[in-house]
């Protein structure tokens, strides 16, 4: 990348000013109290040993975390939750949090549309995308997919994603992180021209080469105390050492206490922030990208991800091929003719077709979420609405599910397994089961913004199923299970979708001919429509929770994976 590359138009930096700010978790100090001025257009580094707290004075000056005392204050205004999409403030956590599977430049374009302000036309979205590439030195790697760049353009196209905004307050959470030394550097001589064009930029960073190229350096110490601040020429005299290497040996020892006094000693060289002003300055107008626009260009955005990722679509489209399979050769044809009907034939065929209904939504929804957490909670940051999110999963897998429904249901007919009806009741057939797999694909993606990991996903899968089968009423018929169980299979999918089902076929006839089908006499007996009812109250109910806990995880100071 050569030296001319940065032309961003910046606007003018931001003073940040952090007064008498601490961090605690429970009983356990993360940040001691400390308060530091950082001025607009330098370039600072945060800087210290592991586990002295870089990473939450990061989070809690960027207003990604709420301090347990203090305040953050960009140009006298309070920092707070809606701050990175209003004032201008970008955040790049340490790993790329970036999809992998599309262009470079087509995942920049969805981030330009999503983050830039509503109103903002293609073209000069597309013009922004353009010219943040060209500055950043990634025009040439534009087509090539996220995952095949090299470590150092990943990075780079990390922090592109920020760019697009233009922001005056720029954080950066071990930039260098995994980088060799030449590709450190280059990272570090971007982000001092982004600083000579004004933009005021924070780094965390245990490299001493990348804090000679700083303007000031924040040292920690164990357990969150401030233990210096100045020009990094001037460390390692203040610490008594030679070099920048050996302060992290100095902040090693010592108590606390101690160190905290060996920073008094050097206030000759730091600067603490001033006490707020009375007055406060209105932060500027930014108007967001609606809740419908935004909705729109993420289903957009998960039809395209889901597109390339090849394994992940054959999974979606090969399983429900192999249940159907399955289900095709588990049952005799006729199997529903009144004369040859002498078992429970008829009602296992009909628990089971719901129940591919609900495995199919609920293992659809199950990774959407925690697959990409990482990548919501940055996008969460500046500005995506929760319910935008999480109704986007629904509209990008609700096709696909239907489209399983209609394959399901036509090939159990052809071969027999499902008795001749007519169109309508295909239809209420069809709407059942798209009705039951959307409450398991809801139930699915709340178990998704639930869990820490693709691992404990897995785990959730046979826990939220075994309840489906057990209390689903094939096994035992609902007005035979205990009173306990009657409650919970009320609130089941498999429950509501197996009786709908039943009563749309009729299977009410059988249990006055057939001895082994009189247990269901209750369970098929009336008509359909509060079963229906219940498997849309389930889907909104179960859809609107998942909001409320995205909302809660992804909140400052939420529950963090």
């Amino acid at each position: 990348m050569n030296d001319n590359a940065v032309h961003l138009q910046a606007r003018v930096g931001t003073l940040l000013d952090a007064v008498d700010v601490t961090c605690h978790a429970g009983s356990r100090q993360l940040l001691a109290p400390l308060s530091l001025t950082v001025e607009p257009g330098e370039l600072v580094a945060i800087a210290g040993g592991s586990g002295a707290g870089k990473t939450t004075l990061m989070e809690v000056l960027a207003g990604q975390r709420k301090p347990s005392g203090g305040t953050v204050r960009y140009d006298d205004v309070p920092s707070g939750a809606d701050t990175a999409g209003a004032s201008g403030v970008g955040f790049v956590p340490q790993d790329d949090i970036i999809h992998l599977e599309m262009p470079l430049r087509r995942t920049l374009r969805y981030a330009a549309q999503l983050r830039l302000p509503a109103g903002t036309s293609p073209e000069e979205a597309n013009r922004v995308v353009e010219q943040t590439m060209a500055d950043l030195d990634l025009t040439e790697r534009a087509e090539v997919p996220v995952r095949l760049l090299s470590g150092g353009q990943r990075k780079r196209a990390s922090i592109a994603v920020e760019l697009l905004t233009r922001p005056r307050l720029f954080f950066l959470d071990e930039p260098t992180s995994g980088l060799d030394p030449s590709t450190s550097i280059e990272v570090m001589r971007l982000l001092r021209r982004l600083s000579e064009r004004g933009v005021t930029v924070v780094v965390t960073t245990h490299d001493p080469t990348c804090i000679d190229l700083c303007d000031r350096v924040v040292f920690l110490a164990r357990g969150g105390t401030l233990a210096y601040i100045g020009t990094p020429a001037q460390a390692p005299r203040s610490f008594g050492v030679p070099d920048l290497a050996q302060v992290y040996e100095r902040l090693a020892g010592g108590t606390p206490a101690g160190r905290a006094r060996r920073f008094s000693d050097t206030v000759g060289t730091s600067r603490t922030a001033p006490e707020p002003s009375a007055a406060t300055v209105a932060a500027p107008e930014f108007r967001r990208t609606g809740a419908v626009r935004q909705w729109w260009l993420l289903t957009r955005r998960n039809v395209d991800v889901l597109m390339r990722n090849r394994l992940t679509l054959v999974i979606l489209l090969g399983s429900p091929v192999l249940v159907t399979a399955m289900m095709a050769t588990l049952f005799r044809r006729d199997a529903f003719a009144v004369g040859a009907a002498t078992g429970v034939g008829p009602a296992q065929i009909v628990f089971w077709i719901a129940f591919d209904a609900f495995f199919f939504g609920l293992t659809y929804g199950l990774l959407q979420i925690v697959g990409e957490m990482a990548v919501f909670r940055r996008e969460r940051r500046s500005g995506l609405r929760v319910g935008a999110y999480v109704l986007s999963k629904v509209a990008t897998l609700l096709p696909v599910l239907a489209a399983v429904c209609v394959v399901l249901l036509a090939v159990l007919r052809v071969l027999g397994r499902l008795p001749a009806v007519g169109g309508h009741v295909f239809a209420l057939l069809f709407l059942t089961m798209l009705l039951e797999a959307t409450s398991a694909l809801a139930l699915g993606l709340l178990a998704s913004a639930a869990v820490s990991n693709a691992a404990q996903a897995a785990l959730a899968l046979p826990m939220l199923c075994f309840p489906q089968v057990l209390f689903g009423g094939a096994i035992v018929p609902v007005d035979a299970m205990a009173g306990p169980g009657r409650l919970i299979s009320a609130a089941l999918s498999n429950r509501h979708g197996f009786e709908a089902l039943g009563r749309h076929l009729d299977l009410d006839r059988y249990t006055a001919i057939v001895p082994a089908m009189a247990p269901y006499r209750e369970t098929f007996a009336g008509g359909a429509g509060h079963s229906l009812a219940a498997l849309a109250g389930l889907a909104v109910g179960l859809v609107l929770l998942t909001v409320w806990v995205l909302a809660r995880r992804s909140a400052p100071g939420g529950l963090r994976r």
